[in-house]
């Protein structure tokens, strides 16, 4: 991936700092506890503007997995909401990715968290396609990790919390490493899981396949899009523990997140995935995703924040 293209601010507690001076101190507790929880948003640029999209339910989520994590945020949702397009505005951007992150800074050092204080820091920047901009028609080749995802009552899973991508890190550098572009988790049962930061979906005979919440999955906001988007154009589709070995027979296998949107899966584990292709069920999916983003169709859910 290429470096991060620096923006000229970065929103820190209230206040805009410039890109190079938005530091914490080294003793900050997030760095050495990984306790912080985080969002990965996307503002598109469209004919009709810039819209950001489902940036309450994005802000709702990290609200959510900073309850989980006993972290009080000393801002509303509404001032959490308002930061974001603000931060837009204030670096003169049109299309970007947005990461909002709440963290416990500098105080004490210890594994108990409660006494240093919540912090928030809101940064955009621009940023291209997460898997690299063929992907998102040609396919990725991707591999089974040898590392488990997280299981249950370990780490929350449905808390968007930094300590679960340290299991992503050894999932995607494993990848990376064995020459493929993403690996995908087993649960702790050797059920489908998901990728190092995205969500899984398995195409057979036309009907949908995704795990449940069950398998220890981050319940992504694109899944969710893709669930209610795949409804409305009437395929139908199953939430189900999915075993390994379904990925290879599947027809299409697709990933899904903000990063990602929808990346369709041409091989696992060196086994072609139907064609070997993007497969027309994907195919079908990403331009109704993308026509809705793009404001091409009524936006009947209410998912497209504008920025101004």
């Amino acid at each position: 991936m290429a470096k991060i293209k620096e923006a000229k601010y970065i929103w820190m507690n209230g206040k805009f700092i410039p890109w190079k001076d938005a530091k914490v101190h080294v003793l900050t507790h997030a760095l050495h506890y990984a306790s912080s929880v985080f969002e990965g948003i996307r503002c598109y640029k469209t004919e009709k503007g810039s819209f950001i999209f489902r940036l309450k339910d994005h802000i709702r989520r990290l609200f959510d997995s900073a309850k989980i994590y006993r972290m009080e945020i000393p801002y509303s949702m509404e001032e959490i909401v308002k930061a974001c397009k603000d931060t837009i505005l204030e670096n003169e951007l049109e299309e970007c990715y947005i990461r909002p992150i709440v963290y416990r800074g500098y105080y004490s050092l210890g594994v108990n968290p409660l006494e240093c204080p919540v912090e928030v820091a809101i940064a955009v920047w621009e940023w291209g396609k997460y898997l690299g901009p063929e992907a998102l028609e040609k396919g990725v080749d991707v591999m089974v990790s040898s590392w488990t995802r997280i299981a249950p009552n370990t780490v929350p899973p449905l808390a968007k919390a930094s300590g679960n991508y340290a299991n992503g890190q050894l999932i995607k550098m494993e990848a990376i490493l064995y020459g493929f572009a993403e690996g995908i988790a087993l649960d702790a049962q050797g059920f489908v899981s998901e990728g190092s930061g995205e969500n899984l979906f398995a195409v057979r005979d036309g009907i949908i396949y995704t795990p449940f919440l069950d398998a220890c999955i981050l319940p992504g906001i694109t899944r969710d899009t893709v669930i209610r988007i795949a409804k409305d154009a009437g395929y139908e589709v199953r939430e189900v523990m999915l075993p390994r070995e379904f990925l290879y027979i599947a027809d299409e296998v697709f990933f899904t997140g903000t990063a990602a949107e929808i990346t369709p899966i041409r091989s696992i584990d060196k086994m072609i995935i139907g064609k070997g292709e993007r497969g027309p069920v994907t195919k079908d999916l990403q331009e109704r995703f993308f026509k809705y983003i793009n404001g091409e169709v009524p936006d009947k859910y209410g998912w497209l924040e504008p920025l101004k």
